[in-house]
């Protein structure tokens, strides 16, 4: 039965993750008559579904009593202010990832996004050591060492990847300055988010909604000051179609699918989720949405994250003190 839950905790993190970056670039770039949707409102209507998946995974473990319901909410939100305003940072820099994600899928191929935004594990690892003082072993820091080199080949410019400017949709600096953001954003948050649950006894889905409660303030106001004028004049849910709500689904309910599935998932099998979410993106890519040309530069780097993303996960046992009673 164990493992059965591993291999479908493989694909579950496989299909979110590579469905989620292939429909949210190719909704970005599909030409269509009319205003495209608002990457904004987007983000917005993401952190209310999330809120209300939240709202009934902590009914289902209210045994499905309103009343308990209530009571959770009201002690564990309402009733603890304090507690509820230290998310509003992590949920804050979320809300801007979120958004930086779309500018970068804009501007970048899926598969150059996903090998790039790989450098995650290098933030995080490094607010891990600042912020709550772990330790990282020999095979960690050369993990790090390896996954910087590996994204630097992958983003070297090449001859094949000046020929297929003229099918991307936007500046690959822009996109990847976005990324770049995002991953030190992602790294600072994840970190932020790990020390405040580390600290506190309030479930996992307790904090998600109360993440989504200041992501939504905070989105709106992202609405209000880049979006006003167009929400103004063509509304908030201008250019949504099917496409769209399948990104926003994914995107709302990613996060949680993951928090639901890592418990039956190693480190091992979230680096062979990550590897074959980088290969399919890079097939779909270029046979699909055809807007990726890959390179042997481009393999040599996405080899190279792939191996750092196993190896970053990877922990020898110690051997046994054959000395020790």
């Amino acid at each position: 039965m164990s493992t059965n839950l591993k291999y479908l905790s493989l694909g579950i993190l496989v299909f979110q993750t590579t469905s989620l970056v292939l429909t949210m670039r190719y909704s970005r770039t599909l030409k269509e008559e009319g205003p495209r949707y608002l990457s904004s409102t987007a983000v917005v209507v993401a952190e209310l579904l999330k809120i209300m998946a939240c709202i009934l995974l902590v009914y289902k473990d209210s045994k499905c009593s309103l009343r308990a319901l209530n009571r959770v909410l009201h002690d564990e939100i309402l009733n603890k202010p304090m507690e509820t305003l230290k998310l509003a940072i992590p949920s804050g820099i979320y809300t801007l990832q979120n958004n930086l994600l779309y500018v970068a899928l804009s501007n970048l191929d899926a598969a150059t996004y996903q090998v790039t935004y790989q450098l995650k594990i290098l933030t995080t690892a490094l607010f891990s050591v600042s912020m709550l003082s772990k330790k990282l072993g020999v095979y960690q820091w050369l993990s790090l060492v390896i996954l910087m080199t590996g994204v630097a080949f992958v983003q070297w410019p090449s001859d094949s990847q000046l020929d297929s400017k003229e099918l991307s949709a936007g500046s690959q600096f822009v996109g990847l300055m976005a990324v770049l953001t995002a991953c030190f954003s992602s790294g600072f948050a994840g970190v932020y988010f790990e020390k405040i649950l580390k600290e506190t006894k309030q479930s996992v889905w307790i904090r998600n909604i109360q993440l989504g409660f200041f992501g939504g303030i905070f989105g709106l106001m992202g609405v209000y000051i880049y979006d006003g004028e167009l929400v103004s004049k063509n509304g908030f849910f201008q250019g949504y179609n099917q496409l769209t709500w399948i990104v926003v689904v994914l995107q709302a309910l990613g996060g949680l699918v993951i928090a639901a599935v890592i418990k039956y998932a190693d480190n091992i099998l979230k680096g062979f989720a990550t590897s074959l979410s980088i290969i399919l993106s890079t097939l779909i890519s270029y046979f699909w949405l055809q807007d990726f040309v890959p390179t042997s530069v481009f393999f040599l780097g996405a080899i190279l994250v792939i191996t750092a993303t196993f190896l970053y996960g990877y922990d020898p046992k110690p051997a046994g003190n054959p000395t020790k009673a």
